[in-house]
């Protein structure tokens, strides 16, 4: 028992998971709900180490250091070593690894040491010349007239070697460029083609819903994004409405396609009409998480709308091929028009005007009664109206 409160004082929030939330301020941040539990360093010597922004990697822990999450290493690099944080340890790092199609027998680099403050001061000095760096091979790149654009500048731990992270729409031929890179800046050059959105990925930033970026956050694959995401939900096919900060797709468009995918699946064809004993109707909008149907007795613009579920929509479609009509499409016997909710009303900023003036004037004729009567009986604080 003794034994229980020492290990759930030393994670200080009283659960055994407290060492695996590490520092929520890096992009693709793992939660190592595992961590803590007694044998879980010691199931796999492949450790989950992250470097800056999106750029992860595995490595061995060939030299059994006491690794847990948030350690500075220093890992094998070419050439060199390069500097990065332990982010995963134990048996989920075997699950992440199914992500990157690798295996436990493919062959990893190594952790050499837990960064020495040498280490992290050589790092600091080629982390902050990667401003300066990108900004300079713009220049390069678009003196040599290359059709690029340079997104992002990483340097290795031990400043030996750079990644230029660049855009192109078509093949580029950097030979040249490689070349002057590495003799102003005297490092070995890595050029590596990302997309826009790895891009806004790198960048970061706020989406429209007011939430940092997905492909900052937690997205890592990414699917593409067509159109007909937005015809299955019924989204308004806006261009500036549905691109992102990466003039892409939104990537949350297909989060929930397949929900409404499945559910339309219950509704009937759009094209179909419904016979009714007095009058013809015409599709004109469908709710597909709420189950329900609207119908027009115009086949152009909205006229008698009728809202139904989509249950009684296809019972009567099977009443009219068997040669039936019936009275009404509400299955009670009454047409029942519904009116579409304005969801914005309740954020009209003019809605308490109205309320606003009554208060205030009530507020005015009050304050005339009470000078008056101050007046009249003290003959302060206020002037006694004249008697006619």
């Amino acid at each position: 028992m003794n034994d229980k409160l020492k290990y759930k004082e030393c994670n200080h929030c009283a659960g055994i998971c407290c060492e695996g939330c590490g520092k929520m301020d890096a992009p693709l941040n793992t939660f190592d709900w595992l961590a803590g539990v007694p044998g879980n360093e010691e199931y796999t010597d492949i450790v989950e180490v992250q470097f800056k922004n999106t750029r992860k990697g595995y490595y061995k822990n060939s030299n059994n250091l006491p690794l847990k999450k948030g350690d500075v290493v220093a890992v094998e690099a070419t050439p060199g070593h390069d500097i990065g944080t332990v982010t995963m340890t134990g048996r989920l790092v075997l699950l992440q690894l199914k992500k990157t199609r690798l295996t436990p027998e493919s062959e990893f680099k190594r952790i050499y040491r837990k960064a020495k403050p040498v280490d992290i001061e050589k790092y600091e000095e080629a982390k902050a010349r990667e401003h300066d760096t990108m900004i300079r091979s713009r220049q390069i790149a678009k003196e040599l007239e290359l059709d690029m654009k340079i997104g992002d500048v990483e340097y290795q731990g031990d400043g030996q070697k750079a990644i230029f992270y660049y855009i192109a729409d078509n093949r580029v031929d950097f030979r040249q460029l490689i070349k002057v890179l590495a003799d102003t800046f005297k490092i070995k050059i890595e050029m590596k083609q990302i997309g826009a959105r790895q891009e806004a990925g790198r960048i970061g930033g706020i989406g429209p819903c007011g939430r940092e970026l997905c492909c900052a956050t937690f997205t890592t694959n990414f699917i593409s994004v067509s159109t007909s995401a937005a015809r299955f939900q019924d989204i308004s096919l806006n261009p500036q409405k549905l691109a992102g900060q990466c003039a892409k797709l939104k990537c949350c468009l297909n989060y929930e396609v397949d929900t409404y995918v499945e559910a339309s699946r219950a509704f009937p064809s759009r094209d179909i009409e419904l016979e009714t004993a007095d009058s013809t109707y015409f599709f004109f909008k469908a709710d597909i998480l709420r189950g329900e149907v609207t119908y027009s007795t115009d086949k152009h613009i909205p006229a008698n709308l009728v809202t139904i579920s989509a249950r009684r929509a296809n019972a009567i479609i099977e009443m009219n091929k068997r040669g039936e009509k019936p009275a009404s499409l509400d299955a009670s016997g009454v047409a029942e028009t519904k009116r579409s909710v304005d969801l914005l009303e309740q954020e009209n900023i003019n809605r308490f005007d109205n309320t606003g003036k009554n208060k205030k004037r009530k507020k005015g004729h009050g304050g005339k009664r009470h000078d008056n009567h101050r007046g009249n009986n003290n003959g302060k604080g206020g002037k006694p109206q004249k008697q006619e």
